[in-house]
């Protein structure tokens, strides 16, 4: 026969819903109180149902992470950190993968009993943040916003990021600069295009149309860029690509094409993913806090759950170069 939480009140010498509001840390319920309560759960082997949890507080302790940029290989780093920090406040992730961010997403996050959604991939027209908005279920952007509602998030600032590549770049002697972009309804790859060509203009240079190339953060878009920009009567000395995914796929194309990286090419990307700093790649990157970024969030999103009615707040990482050898100074 299992153990309920009247055994554990009995045991306990507490009423039933004390030991609720005890295995749920409440403040009402004494710290001696609480103390006892778990021992007497501990020694009958009790374990909280979370539907009965639910029932008794009105949350499920669930939190959503969305993801529908499933080939992007940015987003599978997020989900350690993310699932720590939540578990410490004492919510669950609960990762949703699709392949859109429309209306039936939305109604798929509200029905699935959720307290909250981390929104990692949202796109600058998206209905998804509108429809949370709509039913009340508290969210934060994360990497990405979303003109259509504001809301807590945690973002990447790339301004000063780009600001040292541009500076690099400069110092090294590059002028014919081109840059492998992201899609155009993400805000990642607005403000990194925004930030790279500030900057550059800052150091006299800017990048022509002929030099800009398009695409889904992925390994096939830098590729591609690549490519085409190595057919060119005058090819680009240097590439900045929107993330290191599309750098990474930028390395693969000048090393079939017999392109020597520096040497003829230099390629700068974005993030800095573990990987770019493996010795067999060592790309120069611009780099911030991913695994504190990720923290916050997860922070917004329980401190939203918990105080519905605060000021909603932004948090942007600063970002710097990292130079390693994908860097290299023109001929």
């Amino acid at each position: 026969m299992s153990v309920t939480s009247h055994d554990v009140a009995q045991l306990a010498g507490v009423s039933q819903p004390t030991v609720s509001r005890a295995l749920r840390d409440d403040p009402r319920v004494s710290k001696a109180t609480r103390e006892r309560v778990r021992k007497a759960a501990d020694r009958l082997g009790y374990v909280p149902s979370d539907a009965g949890r639910a029932l008794s507080s009105g949350r499920t302790r669930r939190i959503g992470l969305l993801l529908t940029d499933l080939e992007n290989q940015f987003y599978p780093h997020i989900i350690a950190p993310a699932f720590h920090q939540l578990e410490s406040h004492g919510y669950q992730l609960m990762l949703h993968t699709e392949v859109a961010d429309n209306d039936v997403v939305a109604e798929r996050l509200i029905s699935n009993g959720l307290d909250g959604v981390l929104l990692a991939t949202s796109t600058i027209d998206s209905v998804v943040p509108l429809r949370l908005r709509d039913r009340r279920l508290p969210f934060v952007y994360f990497n990405r916003t979303s003109d259509a509602v504001s809301a807590d998030s945690a973002v990447v600032d790339p301004t000063q990021g780009m600001r040292e590549a541009a500076e690099a770049l400069s110092k090294h002697g590059h002028r014919r600069i081109a840059a492998i972009l992201g899609p155009a309804n993400t805000s990642t790859a607005v403000n990194r295009e925004i930030a790279l060509r500030e900057a550059l203009a800052q150091q006299g240079m800017s990048i022509p149309a002929r030099y800009i190339h398009r695409g889904p953060f992925d390994t096939a878009t830098g590729h591609a860029g690549t490519e085409h920009f190595l057919t060119m009567p005058q090819p680009p000395t240097a590439i900045v690509c929107g993330n290191d995914v599309v750098a990474f796929g930028a390395l693969n194309a000048a090393r079939s094409a017999g392109v020597g990286v520096p040497d003829d090419l230099s390629i700068i990307g974005f993030d800095d993913l573990p990987s770019a700093s493996w010795p067999i790649i060592q790309l120069t990157t611009i780099a911030y806090d991913l695994d504190a970024m990720v923290r916050r969030a997860a922070d917004l999103l329980i401190d939203r759950i918990q105080s519905p009615g605060r000021p909603l707040e932004e948090s942007a990482f600063p970002s710097h170069l990292i130079e390693r050898d994908t860097l290299g100074t023109v001929p």
